[in-house]
């Protein structure tokens, strides 16, 4: 069959669920056979969001490829269980540093080199070159509609309209319906005037899915309709709900699916839902047993240097609810600033949490908080996961406190240090650019069968993702697994260290490598898995 193309716009304000929709489309389709590949356009001239804070954008999600993306890929690959590249993911840094690097070898031939056509050609040719291995490709535009950044992606999707049939576009439009509690009313305003601006760039939305609090009244919906020329069956509700992964059950109710396959002809309409709803049924029904029960909850905590936006530990945040429902149990989770625990005794801080996770970071800010925390969970035996430079302090905190070698540290922190337990890879020394130039996305990694992520993974042979520039320094290798830390994961050829094991603890688990990007809800990441279990037999005791 010929490639199907939806594009998925926002208007009256950002953070309405653009990614949520997207990915919840794509679950859907997928769900009635069709191969999907989701995509975002994200209108920041940085390249990608590798150089960008955390606390400012959220996380970084990596894809196997290596390609540093935006949160909402996670969301994506979370939905829909489909694996995404480099083409997935595109920026104005992007696309106008390759036509800029064209135009210097001299590709143009002496044209002059502007917005549209040259602009607009990069960006559909990402768009065309994802669908050559899709039945259907949804592409997310980031920002608003009358953003300045926005335009030539905008103009890029109305001549992708332009180069197809009719019936191979679907432009989807998501707004804001606000309701004023004053006089109790929805307010469709917002949307008529976010349309009329889509419409003045010459793209028409053919569906519209409207962010809600409340159920929008028949009224509302034919006023839309009416005002903004679109069907009144294309006017679809999209009320926030108490679990995120609902919400493709919620759209497909509202008739989404259904509407995208009448317009793109689509044959395949029915749709095989019953796994998702028996997930979504086992989720709600964990949900109700712990409701009005907090002393019950697993307490788990992320001990963290962008705790301000949670957004920066989105990926491990749904790796731990993946968690919790196959452990059958409902998790609460605290944000621990690790610069208060700098200041502060970790036991006061950490006595009411039944596992803690250190995820990854850059930089010395509050590096001594987090190793006060792994101190307390080892010493403690409270269950610990450490990832990435969670991995890398509890092996500085280890060589510290057992080895005896108060003067341990990593090359990131202490260039002059004289026990660099973790040190930069031979690869990295020389690199002075700071974007894409990590080890960046899925390796290979082979398991000790005497461990017991060995017996979470059941296989001896695993594939991770990865983003780091610092290594375990296998100088102290020796030292470190004769007083008790095992190293239970390599690279296949037994150079690098991939992950640690504490000897007589019932968790104490860290790894180089980003176990939350892999995580789905109905197949969650087993590190969390094997985490949430001990938190929860820790809990008991």
């Amino acid at each position: 069959m010929k490639t199907k193309y939806i594009f998925v716009t926002g208007g009256v304000v950002s953070g309405l669920g653009k990614g949520i929709t997207a990915a919840s489309l794509g679950r859907l389709l997928k769900n009635r056979g069709y191969k999907v590949a989701n995509q975002k356009m994200d209108p920041y001239i940085n390249v990608d969001p590798g150089t960008m804070n955390p606390c400012e954008h959220g996380e970084v999600f990596v894809t196997d490829d290596g390609a540093e993306t935006d949160l909402d890929m996670g969301h994506y690959e979370r939905f829909t269980d489909e694996n995404l590249n480099g083409y997935s993911s595109i920026t104005t840094g992007k696309i106008y540093s390759e036509v800029i690097e064209k135009e210097r070898r001299g590709d143009f031939l002496g044209k002059t080199v502007q917005v549209i056509p040259h602009i607009t050609d990069a960006i559909k040719d990402k768009v065309y070159r994802l669908g050559k291995n899709a039945d259907v490709v949804i592409t997310e535009i980031g920002g608003t509609v009358g953003d300045i950044e926005s335009l030539p992606f905008l103009e890029a999707i109305r001549q992708i309209g332009l180069e197809n049939k009719e019936e191979d576009v679907l432009y989807i439009h998501v707004t804001l319906l606000p309701f004023i509690s004053g006089s109790n009313e929805l307010k469709s305003k917002p949307t008529q005037h976010s349309v009329k601006e889509l419409q003045s760039i010459g793209i028409k939305p053919d569906i519209l899915v409207c962010r809600t609090e409340v159920e929008i009244p028949e009224g509302i919906k034919n006023k839309i309709a009416l005002f903004c020329n679109v069907r009144k069956e294309n006017v679809i509700q999209n009320m926030t709900a108490s679990n995120l992964y609902e919400v493709p059950l919620m759209l497909e109710k509202e008739g989404l699916a259904l509407c995208a396959c009448e317009h793109l002809h689509l044959r395949r309409k029915e749709a095989q839902n019953k796994q998702w709803e028996k997930m979504i049924k086992t989720f709600k029904k964990i949900d109700e047993e712990y409701k009005g029960n907090e002393e019950k909850k697993i307490n788990i905590a992320i001990v963290g240097k962008y705790v301000s936006l949670e957004d920066a530990y989105l990926s491990v945040v749904e790796s731990i609810k993946h968690a919790g429902y196959a452990n059958k149990v409902d998790v609460k989770i605290g944000f621990v600033d690790s610069e208060l625990l700098e200041s502060k005794n970790a036991k006061t801080i950490l006595n009411n949490y039944d596992g803690i996770i250190v995820p990854g970071g850059f930089g010395n800010r509050g590096i001594e908080g987090k190793i006060q925390a792994i101190k307390y969970a080892r010493e403690n035996k409270v269950p610990f996961l450490g990832i990435c430079l969670g991995m890398q302090l509890a092996v500085i905190e280890f060589a510290r406190d057992v080895l005896n070698l108060k003067d341990a540290n990593s090359l990131e922190f202490d260039e002059k240090c004289k026990k660099p337990v973790i040190h930069i890879m031979e690869s990295q020394k020389n690199i002075t650019k700071k974007g894409g130039t990590m080890r960046l996305g899925a390796y290979p990694c082979i398991l000790n069968k005497n461990s017991n992520t060995y017996r979470l993974y059941k296989s001896t042979e695993i594939s991770e993702r990865h983003r780091h520039r610092y290594e375990f320094n296998n100088d102290y290798r020796e030292q470190v697994e004769k007083a008790g830390m095992s190293i239970i994961g390599t690279s296949p050829d037994n150079l690098l260290v991939e992950m640690i094991e504490i000897k007589d603890h019932p968790y104490f688990v860290g790894s180089q490598f980003h176990p939350e990007f892999k995580s789905r809800p109905d197949r969650p990441a087993p590190l969390f898995v094997g985490l949430i279990k001990a938190a929860k037999e820790y809990r008991e005791k």
